[in-house]
């Protein structure tokens, strides 16, 4: 594979995965030396800068989910056209997968999985986030049996929609009827793609299948599932009811809430009976795409009604006949059909109040009811809409609503530098601007506050702008390198080029040769926090002293000079003439040697006198 780098940090080591949107690479981050993953958008969509808009939006909204059930998302980015999502690295298989290699899972099993994905679905749907992509490619099944959910690359982020004109985005066997058709998505949507995972997972096939997307479409609309235990007996009667309740063609009759599906499921798994009615009525292809909305009609529920009885008719014609000759009677008396001279309608869009009002006077015309309206594009007090139209041809006289601008809806951005994530977030959705989320590194500023935002404080604009704030990560971890063995200034130049101090002590070593780093603290690979302080230990080179000469000295002066020089001494004596005088050395003057070395010295000692008679 040729070599892929994204935001000069995340390279690609392999590519683990391709769906109808994007491809999945697994990459390290050489900044912080973890493996990640990097779902790039395909060509197709990054051209679209709508799509690239949306994306960037629902990325940063996804990448504030915190949950075990979630991947993580770290960072988004762009290099040159190409769109990129970094998100946790998960090791794993996904359900889909797990059911092309075994078939259908045990029923138990397979609910305790759909429990743990309502547990992560209730922390998205609080964030007004819906997943709009449920299915079991992007549910993960760790080593631990835990599962995660992941890919919230198309996911609707508070009032935004990824439904392009006419068509809608997702996966057409998993997608609900009102994704189908492009109507508005909420919580009961993802609860209906999680009931078709369940129904796979236990019968090992999906209840709506054909040779298009858009057919499967059609029958996701249109058609009921068959009930799973027909497939498979095996499935507890209570889990089966789950399934059929979270396939319900009407969203309002599906659970109201991930809590409510995973308090079934809970049910189901002690063995007990569910909420719902055991037998409600049921409500490529496997890739994430863009599919025509589809319509659908309910099907006509078949009901047997009793056959009425025939009456006569012709009183009732009689009446209606006599009714009708009054009120013509009565609209004659009133002048009706005289004939009432005609206007046509001037076209006073555009105009101020003022200048409307002189054009329909002069067409004797009156100014009817005025409301006023903001619009983001005709100035403050110009006409945007009136009733009737222009053109048309009305009785003299006849009123003219006027609709009048207000200019553009803005308001001040609330000043949010300084504050918590969840208090900017708040305030900035409280006042109906949409949020927009990255993260930096700051040693200035606490970890998780707001320290910038674009647009800035106080400036106007109009509702949904993305406010994006700049919240920080603290002070930043970097990996100190190992510079064991290298020269000093080798090492004090790769530590503080990494930002780090560096504190140096020397110090004799008998094997370093001098000047180079014999240790340091902390070890290299350990992560601190950037700025800190290593502190590296230099060698002086071996501990060496010059062994002076002290022959011919005294005793006493030898040791002097000798221990002066930081060695020892052994002194043996040797008769002589030369009393008390040092006759020789070892080891001998001018010779290097290690400190504390023992220097031997012989000194003469006089003979003793001899004795009288020898």
């Amino acid at each position: 594979m040729e070599e892929l780098v994204f935001g000069r940090r995340y390279r690609v080591t392999e590519k683990v995965g391709s769906g109808g949107m994007a491809e999945v690479y697994k990459a390290v981050d050489e900044v912080l030396g973890r493996t990640v993953a990097v779902k790039v958008l395909h060509p197709r969509f990054a051209a679209d800068p709508t799509f690239v808009a949306r994306f960037r939006q629902e990325a940063q909204a996804a990448a504030n989910l915190s949950h075990p059930g979630i991947v993580n998302i770290y960072d988004w980015g762009r290099d040159d056209e190409t769109y990129y999502i970094v998100m946790e690295y998960v090791h794993g298989t996904d359900l889909k997968a797990i059911v092309e290699q075994r078939g259908a899972l045990d029923p138990m099993k397979a609910a305790e999985y759909a429990s743990q994905v309502c547990a992560a679905l209730a922390v998205a749907h609080g964030y007004d986030i819906i997943h709009r992509d449920i299915k079991p490619h992007n549910i993960v099944l760790a080593p631990d049996g835990t599962v995660k959910v992941m890919d919230f690359g198309i996911a609707r982020a508070g009032n935004t929609t990824m439904t392009q004109t006419g068509s809608v985005l997702g996966t057409a066997h998993y997608v609900s009827p009102e994704q189908a058709q492009g109507r508005p998505l909420g919580p009961a949507s993802d609860l209906y793609s999680l009931g078709i995972v369940l129904y796979e997972l236990t019968t090992g096939r999906v209840p709506f299948d054909a040779d298009t997307p858009v057919a499967v479409a059609l029958k996701q609309v249109n058609e009921e599932p068959v009930p799973p235990r027909r497939t498979n007996p095996d499935i507890p009667r209570p889990l089966e009811a789950v399934i059929m309740r979270a396939l319900q063609k009407d969203p309002s009759v599906r659970y109201s809430s991930a809590e409510e599906m995973r308090a079934d499921l809970k049910r189901v798994l002690a063995g007990g009976s569910v909420d719902a009615p055991a037998a409600v009525a049921a409500g490529g292809m496997d890739e994430t795409s863009v599919m025509p909305a589809v319509g659908g009609a309910a099907a006509a529920e078949s009901r047997i009604r009793p056959i009425p009885q025939r009456r006569n008719p012709w009183p009732w014609i009689i009446g209606a006949v006599l009714l009708l000759l009054a009120g013509l009677g009565t609209a004659w008396a009133l002048g009706v059909f005289e004939s009432t001279p005609t206007v046509i309608v001037p076209d006073v869009i555009g105009l101020t109040l003022e200048e409307a009002s002189e054009v329909l006077a002069s067409a004797e015309l009156t100014v009817g009811p005025i409301t006023e309206r903001t619009d983001e594009e005709v100035e403050v007090g110009l006409i945007i809409e009136q009733s009737p139209e222009a053109g048309l041809d009305v009785p003299e006289g006849s009123e003219v609503s006027l609709v009048i601008s207000l200019g553009p809806d803005v308001s001040p951005i609330p000043d949010v530098v300084g504050m918590t994530e969840s208090d900017a977030m708040r305030v900035l959705r409280d006042a109906d601007f949409e949020v927009g989320i990255q993260r930096e590194y700051n040693g200035d500023v606490p970890d998780g506050q707001v320290f910038s935002q674009s647009p800035a404080a106080g400036e106007l604009a109009p509702p949904e702008t993305v406010v994006t704030i700049v919240i920080s990560r603290g002070t930043q971890l970097v990996r100190v390198p190992d510079v064991v063995g290298k020269s000093r200034g080798d090492a004090t130049s790769e530590l503080q080029a990494v930002s780090f101090k560096v504190n140096v002590t020397e110090e004799f070593h008998d094997t370093v040769a001098k000047d180079r780093v014999i240790s340091q603290s902390p070890e290299g690979g350990v992560s601190l926090d950037a700025g800190a302080t290593v502190t590296i230990r230099v060698s002086k080179g071996r501990d060496e002293v010059t062994v002076p000469d002290v022959i011919e000295l005294s005793e006493a002066q030898a040791r002097r000079d000798l221990q002066a020089a930081g060695l020892d001494v052994q002194v043996n004596y040797q008769v002589s003439p030369d009393d008390d005088v040092v006759l020789t050395q070892d080891p001998l003057p001018g010779q290097k040697v290690k400190r504390d070395t023992v220097v031997t010295i012989w000194v003469g000692k006089a003979p003793p006198p001899a004795e009288n008679g020898d």
